[in-house]
């Protein structure tokens, strides 16, 4: 699979830290403008699409959300590989090993083995928080156990836990349960977790949601404010969840 994080954290990877943000810019693609498949499709037509094609339909665009930019994540990252914390989830080892699905949701790493899975990061302003959104489509049942593992890390990895890989190392303090954003799809779960930087503590969210063999992670971080040894609390972007969330039905 793949996966390096997006660009403009090149200070905080040399600084060994997992959390990582986007270099902003608006780089919608044309596939990305493709219009949500017509209600009147017919179900023949849809079961001829592959993963790819599905999640590429799914994803949030630019169209969705007003004033923000829509980065392709996973092309921003292909060439800045050497501050990606891990590109699979392969790479990262977790003291705790049943933490280790909030290792890889808080660094757009997917969850289980998902057929096919897509990153995209938004933001109102590079000095402004990251919201990114992932995606990840699953044969019939993968996805429910990947959500599971997540809700279950999150209830036994309360007082925090250590993720390495490639020789960097990230330290969260806690994690917490919190209320999602918005509900949506069959189920949904939310927690922040908190890290500690340069005497600066900052709190990022994740939200995660599934709606039939889809899973959507979105996760939030301000690494302008980690960066800078400024404390943060980077809280998701409503309109963001609530677009996605709405394009999952």
């Amino acid at each position: 699979m793949k996966r390096a994080a997006p660009a403009a954290v090149a200070a905080l990877s040399a600084l060994s830290l997992a959390t990582l943000t986007a270099c902003g810019g608006d780089s919608d693609s044309e596939t990305d403008s493709a219009a949500k498949p017509a209600a009147t499709a017919s179900q023949e037509k849809q079961k001829k699409q592959t993963p790819e094609e599905r999640l590429t339909q799914l994803v949030i665009t630019k169209a969705d959300v007003s004033g923000m930019s829509v980065s392709d994540a996973d092309v921003v990252s292909s060439d800045n590989s050497e501050f990606a914390f891990a590109k699979s989830p392969q790479e990262v080892t977790v003291e705790k090993p049943v933490c280790a699905p909030l290792a890889y949701a808080m660094n757009q790493l997917p969850l289980g083995k998902p057929q096919a899975d897509l990153t995209r990061s938004l933001s109102s302003d590079i000095n402004e928080p990251f919201t990114y959104v992932m995606l990840m489509a699953y044969e019939s049942g993968k996805a429910e156990a990947a959500l599971a593992g997540l809700s279950k890390a999150v209830d036994a990895c309360t007082d925090g836990f250590t993720a390495k890989a490639n020789g960097n190392t990230s330290a969260y303090d806690s994690v917490t349960a919190e209320k999602p954003v918005a509900e949506a799809g069959d189920e949904s779960l939310a927690f922040r977790s908190t890290l500690t930087f340069r005497g600066a503590t900052h709190t990022v969210h994740t939200q995660a949601v599934r709606s039939g063999d889809v899973v959507a992670v979105y996760f939030s971080v301000d690494g302008l404010a980690i960066a800078n040894a400024r404390p943060s609390d980077a809280k998701l972007s409503a309109a963001v969840v609530k677009a996605q969330n709405a394009k999952l039905g």
